[in-house]
């Protein structure tokens, strides 16, 4: 049996990853001025950051049932005999639903899955299932190679203000009051499906500091609760390369057991929702369950 993996665009894998592990990346939808884009063509996550500065309306939306299912039919017409599809969080977006819709008729086996994250948290577990299905796997041993890397993954991330994750309804409205009521620098975390608050910093100096900390305790944390071969880790970032590559620095130098440290930009769909000056770092093990941030509170 021959196993086809498709993710979304939110994984944001780099587009030569996914080519070299032969992934199929349905983009997500975003309008900017009332203009209609793919995420990815057209736009670029730089503009989508200038349009946010300057208050101009940015949407993001679902890709249709439609999409899903002409490449669903395109996989089956090259040979694949089962499709996994691996998708952002259900309580984030609606993508899973078109991909289900998608299943119920498309000529060979679809199985979806719900990552219950987003951005390379939900990559690396992609890549792991391409992987597994490149090695021979069939459709159950890809699937549950997506499910342990993601549901092993943890992300935590800085952002500039709570306003976008609010206007967006990812986050409650009290929250966003507080933080821009005291100036506070938040970070945050995926928990479950959710973005959900982490820790609150009083400067952005201090916030970006405590962002590498709680990646190198996350590592250390992971090694300590499960035998550990290693950790794959992403950099995301929305207009905020400089920091970035800082903070790649850093890791590099705090976390020996890191096996890779991707510096990824973050596309627009997410932009839109966390804003210019995000930082964010995925990690997911190599071998592990689920872990919990260290300095997380619950």
């Amino acid at each position: 049996m021959s196993v086809a993996v498709v993710t979304d665009s939110t994984a944001y894998l780099p587009p030569e990853v996914a080519a070299a592990h032969g992934v199929s990346v349905v983009p997500m939808r975003l309008a900017v001025g009332g203009v209609s884009y793919d995420e990815g063509r057209g736009i670029t996550a730089d503009e989508v950051a200038q349009a946010l500065r300057d208050f101009v309306p940015v949407t993001t939306s679902r890709p249709s049932p439609a999409v899903f299912a002409d490449l669903y039919a395109a996989l089956a017409e090259a040979g694949y005999d089962a499709i996994v599809s691996v998708h952002i969080s259900s309580s984030m977006s609606a993508t899973m639903s078109s991909a289900q819709l998608a299943a119920r008729d498309a000529p060979i086996p679809v199985e979806v899955i719900d990552s219950e994250t987003i951005g390379m948290a939900m990559g690396f577990g992609v890549i792991a299932a391409a992987e597994t299905a490149a090695a021979g796997g069939d459709t159950e041993q890809v699937a549950d190679a997506a499910r342990r890397h993601t549901g092993a993954s943890t992300t935590v991330f800085y952002v500039d203000t709570l306003e976008h994750l609010r206007r967006g309804g990812r986050i409650g409205r009290a929250s966003a009051l507080m933080g821009s009521a005291l100036a506070i620098k938040p970070l945050l975390t995926v928990r479950d499906g959710h973005i959900e608050p982490l820790e609150r910093v009083r400067t952005t100096g201090k916030a970006l500091a405590r962002l590498a900390q709680l990646a190198v305790g996350t590592v250390e944390a992971m090694g300590a609760e499960d035998e550990l071969d290693g950790v794959d880790i992403a950099v995301h970032h929305l207009d905020s390369r400089e920091r970035a590559e800082r903070l790649i620095e850093q890791l590099a130098e705090q976390i020996p057991e890191a096996r890779r440290i991707l510096l990824v930009e973050l596309g627009a769909a997410v932009g839109a929702h966390v804003g210019p000056g995000t930082l964010a770092v995925a990690i997911a093990p190599r071998f592990g369950g689920r872990i919990r941030v260290v300095g997380a509170s619950d």
